[in-house]
């Protein structure tokens, strides 16, 4: 009798609570921005531009990781360069590519000048090179020149 109700009732509940253990779901890529409605980790302003958004992931030992959003590639970096986990292999940068939305590794990305973006850093990703891109370091070196030049954040 009571192997029956182990394999009718109670087996299946708990199965099916080891398994959703399991499918927390992903603790690597980008996560699904709420648009119009997240804001900025730096600058706190509403995420709405689907071409130039950035993502931060982080793993802190012993934990889950933890997702920071933003609305520029820009505001991602310059928020980052304080942490000491910035450099760290797993934490994991992503942008939307400015030609079709979708989000690609922000390292591996290449950087296109002369967009319009949320903070006016200016700078549009995509998983390709083209005549006059630049890598993910050289997008890095301009945001900061820019952030310098025209102080567009005050004491942030």
């Amino acid at each position: 009798m009571m192997n029956k109700m182990w394999s009718q009732g109670l087996l299946p509940w708990v199965l099916m609570l080891m398994l959703a253990g399991c499918f927390n779901g992903p603790d690597t890529g980008p996560v699904e921005v709420e648009w119009e409605h997240d804001t900025c980790q730096r600058c706190s302003m509403v995420l709405a531009d689907t071409f130039h958004g950035a993502q931060v992931r982080h793993r802190p030992t012993g934990e889950g990781s933890k997702v920071y959003l933003f609305d520029d590639i820009g505001c991602a970096l310059i928020w980052l360069e304080d942490k000491d986990w910035r450099d760290d292999p797993g934490t994991e940068i992503w942008v939307n590519d400015y030609k079709t939305g979708a989000w690609i590794d922000a390292r591996n990305a290449h950087y296109v000048g002369g967009q319009e973006t949320p903070m006016l850093y200016g700078l549009g990703a995509q998983p390709e090179a083209a005549p006059g891109s630049v890598t993910f370091e050289r997008a890095k070196q301009h945001i900061f020149e820019v952030e310098k030049r025209l102080n567009l954040h005050g004491s942030h």
